[in-house]
């Protein structure tokens, strides 16, 4: 890297860590405005699908988007008023509590009680009050002792203020209601101008993601919308029927102000991990209070735990989704950055916030850093994940990743997808020699560690069963949409003779390490489905080795090949494998093939397959057609192979 793109990656760094340093600032000093922009964002997500309801029943906007906002800020101010008539009839019955609080410190105290240890205590106790109290003061020459004769006694004087007037106490009444109703106000306006101009609003967000495309940004615009949109809705409908079964179990069971504890769980719930712990802190505390046993308190907390998992473990999955989109640590980063910047409002707006971030980052290429942040979708794609495994040396974890895939996608699908294009990516490190010799011998080992660790699968139907590791479902998700031609399973016994053996198919590497790795992966394939096959190392088919190679029984080359930029080399192999083995056919397997020239007639060989699942269908039917063409000729008729899987002609030599 020269100089100057270093100086200008530092200055793009430098100049991004200024801006995010400055919105940050600014999300602090400006909180009097983000917070009711920020709510009324997230209200206008869950008042969208509404609007649009009556404007399908032939509403206009004029009268839905009002009649929509009135209706929701007036159940608002409802439950705001019903929390304030809970909390007051809460504080009058506080004093009827404290004698069964005062009575189970006691009797905990007596459980806790170690008799001499207790009465050390409070001698010592005693003995650092009397070392603390303060020695008594000699009086000071200029304190009289006794009044003088004629001396007159100072007269106390109070300074009293005259009465507030009217207006100050209508102001003292008001004035801290002012800030309340100001945000409510600021609410109240964005979210009808948001309902009223959100064409406009997603017109501009268009603009700003990127006008050269505007089929792409519309549709992830839309879909950006929608999913938040659905998402809020569905979460406040959880939350709510969470709240409103927590407030009737605590009314069964006789908890004081249970309506006030359910709507605090609603709320809370938006919390992720902790906000039902919160929740659940007051109403048990006061459990405790009340009963003089600890029943109610049992009850209670058996009522919240069950809720939570009924909520969280079942409906939630089915309604929402395993997750919200949020990787652990981006859920705890969030709550943690939003409360130090808004204080307890930002810690209920943590997740939704960090949602619409993450979103946004998903579908706007300009914000895409925000998903890899926060996203709880792998930063390194699955073929990266390999190849990253492989660098660091570590097959271990890319065989526990490669068991956990093949519960959904099967053997040749995961060695097709995952394995051979993390090989790809080290071919494109090697042309720029970025990868020593040592370092491939190093992949290539890694690589037969990995297929010795799958050698008991098989490559079959896989059983479905759904995972829940974010790499594994990435994975499968990226492998949904590939086709992959389905490779049947022979028997060696019902094989011709000369296929019989116990590898006739060989598996050679053209040049490097990386091409052996992937003549591994065919030669395991082949022997999951019943055909025998071994690949070669990489120095039997150097020209000093290819001597030596053995090739006893050899129906089949197999020469596989990551670098398609060089069809000379290729073609220099093909003729020495054909003059070492002349009975045997020869297939070119170029992994990811994009050079043009690499087709049959110009590498003078067989066949050529650009995939795994095509070259080992080229095989498999290979072996089909001879067995057909075999048994038609011990059978005295003319042998016809079947249309779907032609015979592979050979070359003209020339």
């Amino acid at each position: 890297m020269t100089p100057r793109a270093t100086g200008g990656f530092g200055d793009r760094v430098l100049t991004s860590a200024i801006v995010g340093a400055l919105v940050i600032c600014g999300l602090y000093v400006g909180r009097e405005i983000f917070v009711p922009i920020a709510l009324a964002v997230l209200l206008s997500f869950v008042l969208v699908p509404l609007v649009d309801i009556l404007e399908r029943w032939h509403f206009p906007r004029a009268a839905s988007v009002p009649l929509v906002v009135v209706l929701a800020f007036v159940a608002i101010f409802a439950l705001g008023s019903l929390i304030a008539n809970e909390v007051r009839h809460l504080a009058e019955g506080l004093p009827r509590y404290q004698q069964t609080m005062q009575q189970k410190i006691q009797s905990l105290r007596s459980l806790t009680a170690i008799g001499p240890l207790d009465r050390a205590a409070d001698i010592l106790q005693t003995l650092g009050k009397e070392i603390n109290v303060p020695q008594s003061q000699p009086p000071s020459p200029s304190t009289p002792l006794s009044k003088k004769p004629g001396e007159v006694e100072p007269i106390p004087v109070e300074v009293r203020s005259p009465p507030p007037s009217a207006l100050e106490s209508i102001l003292a009444l008001i004035s801290p209601l002012l800030h309340p109703l100001a945000t409510v106000g600021f609410v109240i306006v964005f979210v009808v101008f948001i309902l009223f101009q959100r064409e406009d609003l997603r017109n501009r967000l268009i603009k700003l993601a990127g006008s050269n495309d505007l089929q792409s940004a519309t549709a992830a615009i839309d879909d950006a919308a929608g999913r938040l949109s659905r998402l809020f809705l569905t979460q406040v409908a959880l939350n709510t029927s969470f709240g409103v079964i927590v407030a009737g179990g605590l009314l069964v069971i006789g908890v004081p102000s249970a309506i006030l504890w359910g709507i605090l769980a609603a709320i809370l719930r938006f919390v992720p991990y902790v906000g039902v712990f919160i929740a659940a802190f007051f109403p048990l505390t006061l459990a405790v209070a009340v009963d003089p046993g600890w029943s109610m308190l049992l009850w209670s907390g058996a009522l919240i735990l069950l809720t939570e998992l009924l909520v969280g473990q079942v409906f939630e999955p089915l309604l929402v989704g395993h997750s919200s989109g949020l990787s652990p640590v981006a859920v705890v980063a969030s709550a943690t950055f939003w409360t130090a910047l808004w204080g307890p409002i930002g810690l209920v707006l943590a997740t939704p916030l960090t949602v619409c971030l993450v979103v946004l980052g998903r579908h706007v290429e300009h914000l895409r850093f925000l998903d890899i942040l926060l996203g709880n979708r792998p930063a390194l794609s699955p073929p990266e994940l390999f190849y990253q495994r492989m660098l660091a040396n570590d097959p271990a974890e890319a065989v526990d990743m490669a068991e956990k895939f093949l519960k959904e996608r099967s053997l040749a699908e995961y060695y097709e997808n995952v394995a051979l294009k993390g090989l790809m990516l080290a071919q494109a490190d090697l042309r720029r020699d970025r990868l020593s010799p040592d370092r491939l011998a190093e992949i290539r080992d890694g690589v037969a560690e990995v297929i010795d660790g799958l050698a008991s699968e098989f490559d079959d139907a896989p059983e479905g069963e759904e995972t829940k590791d974010a790499e594994t479902a990435d994975a499968a998700e990226v492998t949904a949409h590939v086709p992959m031609p389905e490779l049947p399973f022979i028997i060696r016994e019902g094989l011709p003779p000369d296929w019989q053996a116990e590898c006739p198919v060989l598996c050679v590497a053209e040049r490097s390490d990386l091409d052996e790795a992937a003549a591994m992966f065919l030669a395991q394939i082949l022997s999951k489905h019943g055909l025998g096959a071994r690949a070669a190392r990489k120095e039997e088919t150097s020209p000093s080795g290819l001597f030596r190679l053995d090739v006893s029984g050899v129906m089949l080359a197999c020469v596989s090949t990551l670098d398609d930029g060089s069809p000379a080399h290729t073609r220099h192999l093909v003729r020495k494998l054909r003059r070492k083995m002349p009975r045997a056919r020869i297939l070119v397997c170029c992994w990811g093939r994009t050079n043009s020239a690499m087709t049959r007639n110009d590498l003078k060989a067989d066949a050529v397959a650009d995939s795994l699942g095509e070259a080992a269908a080229h095989c498999l039917s290979l072996v089909e057609q001879t067995a057909i063409k075999d048994t038609m000729q011990d059978k005295g008729a003319v042998p016809r192979a079947p249309r779907s899987a032609p015979p592979l002609p050979r070359p003209r030599r020339g």
